[in-house]
């Protein structure tokens, strides 16, 4: 079935959900109330960094710490990490979140005559060997570094392959058959789903039918993070066309009550939410920080931590160098980026 035919045989169930998913959104002011952070100076719902013990929600279980780290590569072939990388896997290590995400682009690979063995060695040495002897899962998505989709890079694919499938993170899956690539597992009251979405454009209309089957087969799971390389919309001024690109994929999100969409690509961090669906950019923590759309400083290398439960994200932070103890503030950052049909608001507003 080609993607024409995906789009028409499902655009009346999804034109219903998204109709009553924009309805519910206005009524709470555009956004869910059940959410707490507002990420400015003097929030007390901030998350605190260097307090490792969440916050407890009404019914006395705390909810999960997740920590979200990106784009760590330095230069073609680099076998060396940054100074913040270093430093942020080591604050992190010493925070004992109960998860931690990436969100692709590890090793500094998509080209030809590297030495991709040394280079997955760097990085293991570098960031999962140490999160894995602090005893924190670590679940990664591919990023166009690591395991791009175009054909050329096959060989580098498989080697993405073969250097993460002995590394399965320890959690509950629910669908790993093409683990690390895509795949889906849960813990507490939360889905995660990795997308592999290492192209430019809509995602294939198998992976769009993978997606719906897992989303509809844990529907009962009230929290949903997805997490990717290739955000769904621009959040920087560079390589601004270099994203998913499709409304098909926001529609589906919102349909399935898809509570955040975490990605990587643009180095640029940005807490962002179109209606009720999270979007949240990150920053690079390697080399090479952007310019969020219609601003001139580049984003600080930083990475993102939040906690959810069954009643969604209660807080969600940036933690900036050079210590990656203090929260990039909300009133720093502009109140929307994008233009057109494509503008993400800032999550407070």
């Amino acid at each position: 079935m080609g993607r024409a035919g995906w789009r028409e045989g499902r655009k009346r169930r999804f034109a219903g959900f998204a109709l009553l998913a924009f309805a519910l959104s206005c009524d709470a002011g555009s956004f869910p109330a059940r959410t707490t952070d507002a990420g400015t100076k003097g929030n007390p719902d901030a998350l605190d960094a260097s307090n490792t013990t969440p916050t407890k929600d009404a019914s006395g279980s705390p909810p999960l710490r997740v920590v979200v780290i990106s784009d760590m590569n330095g230069s073609y072939g680099s076998t060396a990490y940054e100074a913040t990388v270093h430093g942020a896997i080591a604050h992190i290590q010493s925070l004992k979140p109960d998860l931690v995400l990436s969100t692709g682009d590890m090793v500094a690979g998509q080209k030809s005559g590297l030495n991709y063995a040394s280079m997955w060695s760097a990085f293991h040495a570098a960031v999962s060997d140490p999160l894995t002897q602090a005893g924190i899962p670590f679940a990664v998505t591919p990023g166009n570094h690591d395991a791009s989709g175009y054909a050329p890079f096959a060989a580098e694919r498989n080697t993405f392959v073969s250097e993460w499938t002995p590394r399965k993170p320890n959690v509950t899956f629910v669908d790993d058959a093409n683990y690390p690539l895509r795949y889906a597992f849960t813990m507490g009251e939360v889905l995660f789903v990795s997308l592999d979405d290492t192209t430019v454009g809509p995602l294939a209309t198998e992976q769009m039918t993978w997606l719906e089957g897992v989303l509809t087969a844990n529907e009962g799971y009230p929290a949903k993070v997805v997490f990717g390389h290739l955000p769904l919309y621009p959040f920087a001024t560079e390589n601004a066309d270099e994203v998913i690109g499709d409304t098909a994929l926001e529609t589906l999100l919102n349909a399935h009550h898809v509570t955040a969409l975490v990605t990587g690509h643009h180095h640029a961090y940005y807490p962002g939410k179109r209606s009720a669906l999270r979007m949240v950019g990150l920053a690079c923590l390697g080399t090479g920080a952007r310019r969020l759309l219609g601003t001139d400083t580049p984003s600080k290398h930083s990475y993102v931590s939040f906690e959810i439960d069954g009643t969604g994200i209660r807080t969600l932070e940036a933690y900036a160098e050079p210590n990656f103890d203090v929260p990039v503030l909300r009133e720093t950052l502009p109140t929307s980026v994008g233009t057109g049909g494509r503008v993400i608001l800032r999550d407070d507003m």
